[in-house]
């Protein structure tokens, strides 16, 4: 608890969503069940089991302080999820939350809902993944894009900012690409993006009249009952990457499962999709630094033949 509490009294001023401590990186003993996430003006601490009483005083107290000396003008705002066994619980400790509740990365402008679900609509972790979409795309003359298990379209608003012609975006979740849309709205985005709100498998012909794509996105959730699960599903996707993409098209596979290393996507992708040059690893921001990287998320990047 005590690098908990170490980390919110460094905590810098900030206007964007981030991640403040990452206990799940093992880095910490003792506090390897704890993430404290900024979702300005709201801090959001997420426990992975039961944090005791005088141990959420401690953190209110802390936070109390540090916001005391970053803002002093501001209600303190804060929010706990447990995620244990039992199930989630969700509670406002202190102050509110907006409603809507908008966040912001990088210029971009995101829907959240803390007080709801396990998902709260956008994931920090993904943030250097959007940067290198915002960084690549204008090297793309109107670039075509497909977003695969698209949930709220984080990477479809980045794209389209970066100047991408089209964005596919396919989720299953009809809900998850409501907000999407409302997160295109929020960025002034009225133009260029289209929403499948299908089951992917059963969906490509749809998604192959739409290409060839210049970027396809894969963020599948690892394991998600009766939508995706990884060991089982990942390699239907692989197979159909090399007939979607342009000539010199880039992939970017993503994989957060802490029990399937970077040897997974690379085994299968060799083998399924040879043609593909795997190009490297997007790293991680640095604050979700891990003892053992392999658990950490995975974000790899392939790139098409520039001639077939």
């Amino acid at each position: 608890m005590q690098a908990l509490l170490d980390a919110i009294a460094r905590m810098e001023p900030g206007t964007d969503v981030r991640r403040i401590f990452h206990g799940r990186g093992g880095r910490y003993p003792g506090c390897e069940h704890l993430l404290l996430d900024a979702y300005p003006p709201v801090w959001l601490l997420t426990a992975f089991e039961p944090v005791p009483q005088e141990q959420l005083d401690a953190v209110h107290a802390a936070l109390e302080q540090r916001q005391r000396e970053l803002a002093p003008e501001q209600a303190l705002n804060w929010v706990y999820q447990c995620r244990g066994k039992g199930g989630a619980e969700t509670r406002l400790m202190a102050g509110s939350v907006p409603e809507p509740h908008v966040v912001q990365e990088d210029g971009a402008r995101y829907r959240v809902h803390l007080l709801k679900g396990q998902n709260h609509g956008f994931f920090p972790d993904m943030a250097e993944g959007r940067r290198w979409v915002r960084q690549t795309i204008p090297t793309v003359q109107r670039a075509r894009v497909l977003n695969l298990f698209a949930y709220t379209c984080s990477f479809s608003v980045a794209a389209l900012q970066a100047g991408a012609r089209q964005v596919v975006n396919v989720d299953m979740s009809q809900g998850a690409l409501a907000t999407g849309q409302q997160n295109h709205q929020l960025n002034g985005i009225s133009t260029g993006a289209s929403y499948l709100a299908h089951d992917l498998f059963s969906t490509w012909g749809k998604v192959s009249r739409a290409g060839p794509y210049d970027l396809i996105i894969v963020d599948p959730p690892s394991y998600q009952k009766g939508s995706f699960i990884a060991t089982k599903d990942y390699a239907k996707v692989m197979r159909r990457l090399p007939d979607l993409l342009m000539p010199g098209g880039h992939v970017l596979l993503c994989l957060n499962a802490p029990e399937l290393g970077t040897a997974f996507l690379r085994d299968q992708m060799q083998e399924l999709a040879p043609q593909l040059q795997f190009l490297g690893r997007v790293p991680n921001p640095p604050v979700f630094a891990d003892v053992d990287e392999e658990r950490s998320l995975k974000v790899l990047l392939y790139r098409a033949p520039v001639e077939r």
